[in-house]
């Protein structure tokens, strides 16, 4: 059976706005031997599927720095220092990206995105009847267009591969499981 490792120490090394780097000496329950991990804390993610009355899926292209490539995605963020409730940062992002905002926020899951080193969660959320009320209002570096696509097209956008980021999937699975209960 395996175990928990336990703690021996744990120090920071460094702050750098969306992520914080720590490091961490844990015991191997099984061989008994100490072992140095790093662990990036990060706040809580969202995603939103903002689906208009017309069954269209609001989503946005920009660019990722990581691939250094345009990706099509879902509107999403960071939850906030101070902000306490996943869902009105969600409601914030969609706003914020987008200009629209929904008649309801529903959360249909949440998936940890890499916990071999990072400690956060991100939350998705159904935003039903998504409607225009603003224009979107991007931060400094931020630079996102909108492109509307029916719903019935999200598969094919995921298996031909212009839908890449696995957490806009995950999003999408949820979405599915969602619908079928």
């Amino acid at each position: 059976m395996v175990k928990d490792w336990p703690k021996l120490s744990s120090q920071p090394l460094g702050d750098y706005r969306v992520f914080r780097l720590r490091q961490d000496r844990r015991r191997s329950p099984r061989t008994g031997r100490d072992h140095t991990f790093y662990v990036l804390e990060s706040n809580d993610w969202i995603n939103v599927i903002p689906i208009t009355p017309a069954g269209q899926v609001v989503l946005i292209r920009q660019f990722r720095h990581g691939i250094e490539q345009v990706t099509l995605e879902i509107p999403g963020g960071m939850v906030d220092n101070g902000e306490t409730d996943p869902a009105g940062a969600a409601a914030r992002e969609l706003r914020e990206e987008t200009g629209y905002a929904a008649e309801s926020l529903i959360p249909i899951g949440v998936v940890t995105p890499n916990p071999a080193i990072l400690n956060n969660h991100c939350h998705t959320y159904l935003a039903h009847n998504a409607r225009q009320v603003s224009q979107p209002h991007f931060d400094g570096s931020e630079d996102i267009a909108l492109e509307l696509v029916d719903l019935a097209q999200i598969p094919h956008l995921i298996r031909s591969g212009r839908i890449s980021h696995a957490l806009v999937i995950a999003a999408f699975y949820h979405y599915d499981q969602y619908r079928r209960r």
